[in-house]
């Protein structure tokens, strides 16, 4: 059993239902925008050449709308913090062929959902300083009674197209 975490974070969501594109190339669009900022969504959707992207980008504009209108919450300060594609009925088509013969076309539909959440003001990041204590290192310069240093070894490919030629 399993127990579910709750936090404060007013939710938001939106679907687009029948959607004429299979369920496979929304997922391949829904990943590319899941877990980031609603401003840095919109840019990767209007910058993605996938043809699915323009109904996600559709089903994003509502759920801000949404977020804006019924929960006065503002559209720059969320995060699409779900966002799946299910599949929805399928449209059968027939298509002629030789000799009385019949293909079967298949119209995939899909339903598109987002669920958009506030950022979390705890999780803002925060950027490592360099300890204190740990020991700075710097390149010294080679000296003459050294031996030079080992010379990096050359790639196989590199060393059959030497033994070839």
């Amino acid at each position: 059993m399993s127990v579910a975490l709750t936090d404060d974070r007013q939710r938001v969501r939106a679907q687009a239902k029948w959607v004429r594109t299979s369920a496979r190339k929304a997922r391949l669009v829904l990943d590319h925008i899941r877990g980031r900022s609603v401003p840095e969504a919109r840019t990767i959707l209007a910058f993605t050449t996938r043809a699915a992207a323009i109904d996600i980008e559709r089903v994003l504009r509502s759920a801000v709308a949404n977020a804006e209108a019924n929960h006065g919450l503002d559209g720059d300060d969320l995060v699409v913090e779900v966002a799946y594609a299910d599949e929805g009925p399928t449209l059968k088509r027939w298509k002629p062929r030789a000799r009385g013969r019949v293909n079967r076309i298949r119209k995939r539909t899909c339903h598109v959902t987002l669920v958009l959440a506030e950022i979390p003001e705890t999780s803002t990041r925060r950027r490592r300083r360099p300890r204190a204590d740990a020991p700075v290192t710097t390149a010294a310069p080679a000296t003459e009674g050294t031996p030079p240093a080992a010379k990096p070894k050359v790639s196989r490919r590199r060393r059959k197209k030497e033994a070839v030629a």
